[in-house]
């Protein structure tokens, strides 16, 4: 990666670049303070999406409004093989990110005609205690600690890895009871991460009651550790 390409650092940012991209941007990334800011403020976007409360929607929170802005950050995700992956990404993080928050502003006056029944379930999201996690796989020596959280229709994580060796590239997903995985986080793991562990912040589109694992692999496809419920 030469230069100041944001459309790399978008893609980056959501994990859809393949193994080769991934390295060059990331090594970029490293040493240079202006994309690293760039990274973060990208991640930071995304995960604010998920934190405006369905309240602030007129006439109560749109159905599985939560769950359709996640999709559409999955389908950013899959966007893998087209020519245009990473401007896709980048551009359609940022549309979705200032259509919602656009709503938001907008229609946040009408938030007083939610019925009883929007509120109820709105605290009863907000009250879903976090949920921990944990793993230790004796044969690759990996542990794996996860506070997961519940939200409508989808979960965040909170992860700490250690036992990997450095350099190795990871991923996070999210197993569903049926098998069906969702992508939810990657890093490469840094002589610091090898010592004392790496911290990864992800998310997944999977409902909090249909979760039943979530893994740690390489980018080779080996799993490291699985931790399930």
């Amino acid at each position: 990666m030469s230069g100041h390409q944001t459309e790399q650092l978008g893609a980056y940012a959501l994990g859809v670049l393949d193994d080769d991209e991934w390295s060059a941007v990331h090594a970029h990334v490293e040493d240079c303070p202006q994309c690293r800011r760039e990274v973060g403020d990208l991640r930071q976007m995304e995960e604010r999406l998920g934190e405006i409360p369905p309240e602030a929607f007129l006439e109560g929170p749109p159905p599985d409004g939560d769950l359709l802005l996640h999709k559409t950050l999955a389908q950013v995700r899959e966007e893998r093989r087209g020519q245009d992956k990473r401007r896709t990404a980048l551009w359609t993080l940022a549309g979705v990110a200032a259509a919602v928050l656009a709503l938001a502003g907008g229609l946040y006056a009408g938030r007083s005609t939610a019925t009883s029944a929007d509120a109820r379930a709105v605290a009863a999201a907000s009250a879903a205690a976090p949920k921990v996690l944990t793993a230790l796989d004796r044969t690759t020596g990996t542990a794996l600690n996860v506070t997961m959280t519940p939200a409508a229709g989808w979960v965040r994580l909170s992860a700490t890895i250690a036992g990997v060796p450095a350099g190795t590239q990871c991923r996070l997903f999210v197993v569903a009871n049926d098998g069906r995985r969702e992508f939810a986080g990657s890093w490469l793991v840094s002589d610091a991460g090898a010592t004392d562990g790496t911290a990864v912040d992800g998310s997944a589109l999977v409902a909090p009651a249909d979760v039943a694992a979530v893994q740690v692999e390489t980018y080779a496809g080996q799993v490291l550790a699985v931790a399930t419920i």
